[in-house]
């Protein structure tokens, strides 16, 4: 058997990053700006994701900065990467999206994700209960939210908008639970392997061995979301890169600040082990000029034999961001194919 050579899309994973000395009105213009830019670029799509209780991210009310996005662009598809739904009652979630696609029909895709996106005590205080929060309930609510959009069991609840309104469904994951979930309803995955790389090849077997045809997908549809970076050197890339590393030690430690610039990351006294932490973080992603990117996401792909790549991009300054997805756009997109 020969194989064929398939070309893979690229999307976007934004944060809104919030930068150090600007303010979270700024970030969502940035935010605005890389979302048109992607579009004229070719990006397939432009996820922004549900965080909570985090200065360095903006992103905490995704269906309502989808619709700005939306409305800002025409072409690219919107999207959450993702939607937590511990957090939210599925009746909600399929009324908020059901208005987004019936504003912007073909052009929503609703990313589920199960964890919280933040840490307990504002878990509880976003949902007000810490029931449904494990991952028993998981299934049966996302099966809800499905109800909703098809309306295939009969109820005393209509979701308008939201019944006959269903964007594309995606099941996100960092490990295998949703991979397998995701598997057995036929619907596409998306793997966080921009935090969770030691995950992603365990969790992507998953999803194949259990996949079932559906309604939504004959066969696996996975994509992979990974950092990446892109500058004219190695050394300016490793350089801007600072800044989202210690962001990433700060949150894991308890003390979450607005995105530092890249010489207050530079000066940062690093212990050995935060070093090596940061270094492991980084494995498995793409950082560097264009000709170090495309070898980094060449061989991501022939690992993972990812259907779509989605790039996350962490960097202070908005024009070097990007900047960034222009490099990878004009000198690394075209030389991006696997064997399928």
């Amino acid at each position: 058997m020969i194989d064929r050579v398939i070309d893979v899309p690229l999307s976007v994973l934004d944060l809104a990053p919030v930068a150090a000395g600007t303010t979270v009105g700024a970030a969502l213009r940035h935010t605005t700006a890389l979302a048109r830019r992607t579009e004229e670029l070719g990006y397939q799509r432009f996820w922004v994701a549900e965080h909570h209780n985090m200065p360095a991210i903006a992103s905490s009310a995704p269906p309502v900065l989808l619709a700005h996005l939306a409305a800002a662009t025409s072409t690219i598809r919107v999207g959450s990467g993702g939607v937590m739904l511990p957090n939210h009652a599925p009746l909600v979630v399929a009324e908020q999206f059901g208005t987004l696609e019936a504003l912007h029909p073909g052009r929503v895709d609703l990313g589920i994700g199960r964890a919280p996106g933040t840490d307990q005590v504002t878990a509880l205080a976003l949902r007000r209960t810490m029931e449904g929060l494990s991952a028993e309930n998981f299934p049966q609510e996302l099966a809800d939210l499905v109800n909703y959009f098809t309306g295939d069991r009969a109820g005393p609840i209509t979701a308008s908008p939201g019944r006959g309104n269903m964007p594309a469904i995606w099941l996100l994951g960092s490990s295998g639970f949703s991979a397998q979930l995701a598997g057995l309803l036929g619907l596409p995955f998306s793997f966080a392997h921009h935090f969770s790389s030691t995950n992603t090849l365990p969790a992507l077997a998953l999803y194949r061995q259990n996949f079932r045809p559906s309604r939504w997908l004959d066969k696996p549809y996975a994509m992979v979301a990974v950092n990446s970076i892109c500058a004219e050197t190695d050394e300016h890339a490793e350089w801007l890169s600072g800044p989202a590393a210690l962001s990433f030690l700060r949150l894991r430690s308890g003390r979450p600040e607005p995105l530092a610039t890249p010489e207050e990351a530079a000066a940062y006294p690093f212990s050995e082990a935060e070093r090596q932490f940061s270094r492991e973080r980084m494995r498995g992603q793409a950082l560097g000029s264009p000709e170090t990117v495309r070898k980094q996401l060449t061989d991501l792909l022939e690992q993972t034999r990812a259907d779509e790549l989605m790039l996350t991009t962490m960097v202070y300054d908005v024009d070097e961001r990007i900047r960034s997805f222009e490099l990878i756009a004009e000198h690394v997109a075209d030389g991006l194919r696997r064997n399928g």
